[in-house]
């Protein structure tokens, strides 16, 4: 349709009359023989008239491609606007009609070769649009003839041709070398020849992300650059997307790109503006910052995100929510602009809710009276949403500048003061923020707020006053009354209300014990006997039994020091940030998503990152940086914690004694009907329900230094340090520990059980000796295990075939796989075992090597091993000294090969050697090492990083035992 328009419009410029509605009021019948007639009729102003009336039908949806043949027959014409209106035709209802359409190829040809420059594009451009595989491989050679015509015209509208080709038949495309054609067309002396080449090759490189097609390097950017003044709009926004791909040398070559894109920055095109911005912040991480360039570009940047606000409202939410994320990035931008993010009064919501979500992103101790007014007006309006987007901003201001907590507090008082039900109970949301940010400093309001207990509807204040006066119970004289008016409708409140209730009142117990027995037992009833809610039944089961078995525990547990809130909570992560900034000026700056969360099946939806800030030591010789910087497609398994899963722990077996009914079975049975525990691993677990932080492995951190080692001179670059040729030595074979008693003859009635683990062929083993120093035959053996940090189960039934007769021993090997429940254990290598056989069941636990978890496709690429290395905190690096180990790199490097632990790099720096390693675990964690071996010296360092660092000491156990071994 969109063609169909343009090609209305150009008729306008060639004669059409303004009565060219009078096409489209007809409603003759017989009409299409009456035009087939017309159009083979020998007066050319007749068959202009009917092609016209054709057009017209077809623009109204009316079906006439019954002239197909007709219609055709009239692109013989020296009349221009006869044949763009045949050439419309014929894109419609080529497809339709796919061998009457190779009648049409002869004509394209000899328009290719028309005096007329405006023929030959039109022809040209007729043929990109024609989508019938049948007619493209006829229409190469004019393609090719028009790619390297004389006029510009011509040319720009082949380069596009050439990408709606490739899109029809890729492989003819290349085959035919117009991709060549077009990489010489970003030499052309025409700037809009160079914008639509550069358009083209871009889109056929979005759908073949690894071609490299783009080869940008400094004589390209330079001609781009000089032809980025002289294009169109459009032109030029392709051009910017197109520099915002390349990575600098250095920070001198950003600096000049940067110098001859700003003047982009005045354009009256916003897209142009966005695009810019896009280049200036990707090339600004380049620049040092004491450089005085930096600061005169912080400068520029900001008047014409200001202008972008004084577009129509459509406009500015764009503008908006591409300047949320530059504000993330860098705030110091706009930090001086509040006053453009003030709220006007008819500006429409999403533009109010938006502008308010960047003031609070600029707010300072400078300018944050200021916004304190401007909020505290917000709160008295009339549209409910922002006011309670205004009301919690008020708490987010708190939070953020602590010294205005203060001013804050009182503004929230006043707001409850107005007895306005909504904007009180936002107002107390907020409060408890600023009560759990600065502890034991605001809590002379409290008395206040039980004042509007009442008045409280919704679930999230209920919440949050439950949550107020549970902590605070000691200073409100009547804490326990006020809990108790909520239990009367205890069924009736939503979840989080009934959790919150739960946990205050048993907080109430813990501070006033005496008064409030009966209280907590009526709390710990309607949770666990009389609720369906599984979350609420098992943190009630968690407090009854902790409060009947430890009171002092509980009392650790329950009242323990809260961390304090962070200061923005809903920052963007990091590595998605730095995505989106890349991303400026699309959809996915508005979405705040990368593209891959909302693209559908686009099969060259690339993850783009800024490039490494000034100094970092990056080697930036590669065009494109951005498809090393991925570690791993696939973020690594998070191991949840106990904490995660206390309410699956209970679930064995904790309901009270009165209770009757079977207990539950277990959820981690791997062997089918029978569950050997009993209902319970309550002797196993021995009742340690404490729980432990989660490993935290997000790709959230931002990019960091590379170690000291890479940054050390070398001759040659990144080559160098992955020359090879220092010989990294073949694997000598998997490392297994020796058995070792796991369970002793005298604590399981006379069956002693020894065993190790080990990884053959891939496959992880429990190998174990089985000896009975019983009196009597053993048999009808059977295994499970607890759940544990990394998932171990059995991959099959304990396959002991024959009965166990008095003092025989029996070898058995059980294959194991990493699909079963996870629960990070203590130590992480803990493994806790339940064996039974006819005479009772037998708990033991006993520690694997981490190494028989690692994986042998675990060997990084070299570019993104050092990609990796750099992304994951300095925080997360582990170093460790390995004692009295003699061996040298290639030893070393043999041995750990055989467990799986890969040799990326070998450097020699000042006689010592240096190895560069990866292992992979089995639920997708990466642990990167860099092992420092010196010759006649018998210690040894290992650093690991890993973005789970509670690995890292048993993987270097596993060094350890495998270079001591």
């Amino acid at each position: 349709m969109q063609e169909w328009a343009n090609q209305l419009c150009e008729n306008r410029q060639f004669g059409s009359k303004m009565t060219d509605s009078k096409y489209f009021t007809t409603t003759k019948k017989g009409e299409i023989f009456e035009l087939k007639a017309e159009l083979n009729s020998d007066k050319k102003e007749k068959k202009k008239e009917a092609v016209k009336k054709v057009i017209a039908s077809m623009t109204v949806g009316k079906d006439v491609s019954a002239l197909f043949p007709d219609v055709v027959n009239c692109m013989q014409t020296d009349n221009l606007e006869l044949k763009k209106l045949v050439y419309l035709y014929l894109m419609n209802y080529a497809k339709s009609q796919p061998d009457m359409a190779i009648m049409a190829v002869n004509t394209f040809v000899k328009d290719c070769e028309d005096p007329n420059p405006l023929i030959r594009a039109l022809a040209v451009r007729t043929m990109g649009c024609i989508r019938v595989d049948k007619i493209t491989e006829y229409l190469c050679e004019p393609l090719r003839k028009c790619l390297k015509d004389e006029d510009p015209y011509v040319r720009k509208t082949a380069a596009v041709c050439v990408a709606k080709l490739h899109d029809i038949n890729a492989q003819l495309v290349e085959d035919q070398g117009f991709l060549d054609t077009l990489k010489d067309l970003i030499s052309d002396s025409n700037p809009m020849v160079v914008a639509n080449a550069v358009a083209a090759l871009s889109e056929i490189a979005e759908s073949h992300p690894n071609s490299n097609l783009l080869d940008l390097n400094p004589q390209t950017i330079n001609k781009l650059l000089t032809a980025l003044n002289e294009c169109t709009e459009w032109g030029q926004i392709f051009i910017l997307d197109c520099l915002a791909n390349y990575t600098p040398r250095d920070d001198r070559e950003s600096q000049s790109i940067c110098e001859r894109v700003t003047p982009r920055l005045s354009h009256a095109n916003s897209a142009v503006v966005l695009s810019a911005v896009k280049v200036l912040m990707k090339f600004m991480e380049m620049l040092p910052k004491d450089l005085d360039y930096y600061g005169t570009l912080l400068k520029k940047l900001a008047p014409p995100l200001v202008t972008l606000l004084s577009a129509e409202p459509e406009l500015q939410y764009v503008a908006l929510r591409n300047i949320n994320l530059i504000v993330q990035r860098r705030p110091e931008i706009l930090k001086h602009e509040m006053k453009v993010f003030f709220v006007k009064y008819n500006d429409p919501i999403y533009v109010k809710l938006e502008k308010l979500d960047i003031m609070i992103r600029l707010a300072s101790q400078a300018n944050i009276a200021q916004v304190l007014a401007e909020l505290k007006e917000y709160a008295t309006e009339v549209d409910v949403d922002f006011v309670r987007k205004a009301v919690r901003a008020i708490g987010r201001c708190a939070i953020k500048v602590e010294q205005s907590a203060e001013r804050c507090v009182s503004t929230l008082l006043d707001l409850i003061q107005t007895k306005v039900n909504y904007v009180v109970q936002e107002a107390i949301v907020v409060i408890k923020d600023i009560f759990r940010k600065y502890p034991n400093k605001y809590e002379s309001v409290i008395a206040t707020l039980c004042e509007n207990l009442d008045s409280l509807d919704e679930p999230e204040a209920r919440a949050a006053m439950i949550w107020i006066v549970g902590e605070y119970a000691e200073r409100i004289d009547n804490a326990d009354e006020l809990l108790e008016s909520f239990l009367e409708g205890f069924h009736d409140e939503s979840t989080q209300v009934q959790l919150q209730l739960l946990t205050a009142i048993v907080k109430l117990f813990l501070k006033k014990p005496t008064e409030t027995q009966e209280l907590v037992q009526q709390v710990l009833s309607l949770a666990t006997q009389d609720s369906d809610n599984p979350d609420l039944r098992d943190r009630g089961y968690i407090y009854w039994r902790l409060l009947s078995t430890d009171p002092v525990a509980a009392k650790e547990v329950v009242l323990a020091e809260k961390p304090l809130i962070s200061e923005e909570t809903d920052l963007i992560e990091p590595t998605l940030l730095e995505e989106l900034i890349c991303h400026i000026g699309t959809l996915a700056s508005v979405y705040h998503k990368p593209p891959s969360a909302f693209v559908e099946g686009s099969r060259g939806v690339q993850h783009k990152r800024l490039p490494g800030s000034a100094g970092s030591g990056e080697s930036v010789e590669s065009p494109d940086a951005n498809t090393a910087a991925v570690a791993s497609e696939v973020p690594p398994a998070v191991i949840p914690s106990q904490g995660d899963l206390l309410g699956d722990l209970l679930n064995l077996d904790l309901t009270p004694t009165s209770t009757t009914g079977p207990p539950p079975a277990s959820s981690g049975m791997q062997m089918g009907a029978m569950d050997l525990l009993g209902g319970g691993l309550d002797s196993l677990l021995g009742g340690d329900l404490g729980g432990s932080p989660a490993i935290a492995s997000g790709l959230g951190a931002p990019p960091v230094a590379v170690p000291p080692s890479f940054t050390a001179p070398v001759s040659g670059g990144l080559d160098d340090l992955f020359d090879l040729g220092g010989g990294v030595g073949l694997p000598a074979g998997s490392y297994v520990p020796s058995k070792t008693v796991w369970l002793p003859a005298m604590k399981a009635k006379g069956l002693e059980i020894s065993g190790t683990f080990g990884r053959r062929a891939g496959v992880i083993q429990m190998e174990m000796t089985l000896t009975n120093k019983a009196m009597s035959v053993m048999t009808d053996f059977a295994i499970q295990f607890n759940r544990n940090s990394f998932g171990l189960a059995p991959a099959g039934p304990l396959q002991v075939l024959t009965p166990v007769s008095p003092n025989q021993s029996i070898e058995v090997v059980l294959p194991l796989n990493t699909v079963g429940p996870v629960m990070k254990m203590e130590p992480l290598n803990n493994l806790q075992v339940a064996v039974k056989n006819n005479i009772d069941v037998f708990y033991f636990s006993c520690q694997y090597p981490i190494s028989m978890l690692f994986l042998e496709d675990g060997k990084m690429e070299r570019q993104v091993f050092l990609a990796t290395w750099k992304d994951i905190p300095n925080d997360n690096e582990l170093q460790f000294q390995l004692k009295d180990c003699h061996f040298n790199s290639d030893v070393a490097s043999s041995k750990l090969q055989g467990s799986n632990i890969f040799t990326i790099a070998k450097r020699t720096v000042e006689g010592q050697d240096m190895l560069y390693q990866s292992m992979k675990l089995t639920n997708g964690i990466w642990v990167l090492a860099e092992l420092r071996v010196q010759a006649g010296n018998p210690n040894h360092m290992v650093s690991l990083k890993c973005r789970a660092p509670e690995v890292s000491q048993c993987v270097f156990l596993s060094y350890e035992a495998v270079l001591k071994n």
